[in-house]
């Protein structure tokens, strides 16, 4: 039986199929994460930043991305953005992830919610290597 691609959300909207080939799975709602800020790590042309890693921060991550200048912990109220913690999942920029993997600093990934667009940037092989979802 052949896959279908799932159906988008919106229709300006990417499909929305993850690393595996597979119907792209949520990443966070607590905190709501995504460029659409659907919980997904949906994308399109308008996210230039490519909000397609589906990530577990850490103590190390948030501290290496705040010295590279973008800061996830601080609480951005006037965001609606309470900051990220340790442990918290993000849908992180894919050029971010491999800064930080380069830096060693890079956090794991769930493989089902990262889109496969990170692809274009990183093997699957490296994503692997630090997912959070394979046995």
């Amino acid at each position: 039986m052949a896959k279908q691609e799932p159906e988008t959300t919106r229709p300006d909207m990417d499909p929305s199929i993850n690393v595996l080939g597979e119907p792209l799975q949520p990443c966070s709602t607590k905190p709501m994460t995504g460029f659409f800020r659907d919980g997904c790590c949906n994308t399109n042309a308008l996210d230039i930043g490519k909000h397609t890693v589906c990530c577990q921060v850490t103590d190390e991550f948030l501290a290496m991305s705040k010295y590279l200048g973008n800061d996830l912990s601080t609480p951005r109220p006037e965001y609606g953005f309470d900051g990220l913690k340790a442990g918290d999942r993000w849908c992180l920029c894919v050029d971010r992830w491999a800064q930080v993997h380069a830096e060693g600093a890079a956090p794991k990934v769930v493989l089902a919610a990262t889109h496969q667009s990170v692809l274009e940037t990183i093997p699957l092989e490296i994503l692997r290597k630090y997912a959070l979802d394979m046995h």
